[in-house]
């Protein structure tokens, strides 16, 4: 038996090819409570599979550590680039 073509509006991401991604972003919902559905799926997703394991380590705690280090840098780049130039003396 073939395998059925599957809709692209139900791939997903990784799934979908560059040319079928502005049909793929049109299915998409966009209105405030899919995008919050959206962030509770990928919190569920994440949680699952790093944090609620039964041999876990510390990877998915480091990730999100590593993650909050990288953002907190780059919202505070601008003033660490300018206290880089600045003299001291």
């Amino acid at each position: 038996m073939a395998d059925r073509p599957v809709p692209v509006i139900e791939k997903r991401l990784m799934e979908v090819k560059l040319g079928e991604l502005g049909t793929w972003l049109g299915g998409r919902d966009f209105t405030p409570n899919g995008i919050i559905s959206a962030v509770r799926r990928g919190h569920d997703r994440y949680y699952n599979k790093y944090i609620n394991v039964k041999k876990g380590g510390i990877g998915g705690i480091a990730m999100l550590l590593v993650g909050y280090v990288a953002i907190s840098y780059l919202w505070e780049y601008d003033h660490i680039k300018h206290d880089r130039w600045r003299k001291y003396h």
